[in-house]
């Protein structure tokens, strides 16, 4: 499968529909940046800089300070597939960031959901 398309996707394109699904849901803004800020390590000024700059998943990933060493905890289906069963890195990412706002949407427990 060529990923391409989805790695050179701006994430600033992707980031509101996080917010959108949560919203819809009765979760917030901010419970959406605590989750990227959890996965990535990013803070809400570094994470502005990357919407700001239009940058792509595969550059948002790549510069991330620090992947949340908790992501292997991660477990289930994103788009009918096993995201800890997914080979290549960069998407197993994505799907990670997928997987925890759907969490976020059906109403998980915020403790639940960043793995505490």
């Amino acid at each position: 499968m060529d990923n391409t398309r989805i790695f050179k996707m701006p994430f600033a394109r992707v980031y509101p529909m996080y917010i959108q699904k949560a919203e819809k849901k009765g979760r917030t803004k901010n419970e959406v940046d605590t989750i990227i800020y959890w996965l990535t390590g990013y803070d809400a000024a570094s994470l502005k800089m990357q919407i700001d700059r239009n940058t792509d998943f595969e550059s948002f990933f790549a510069e991330a300070p620090q992947i949340n060493p908790n992501v292997s905890k991660i477990t289930g289906l994103v788009c009918g597939i096993r995201v800890e069963n997914i080979e290549d890195r960069l998407m197993q990412q994505i799907r990670y960031l997928d997987k925890l706002v759907d969490e976020l949407a059906k109403g998980k427990a915020m403790e639940k959901i960043l793995r505490s």
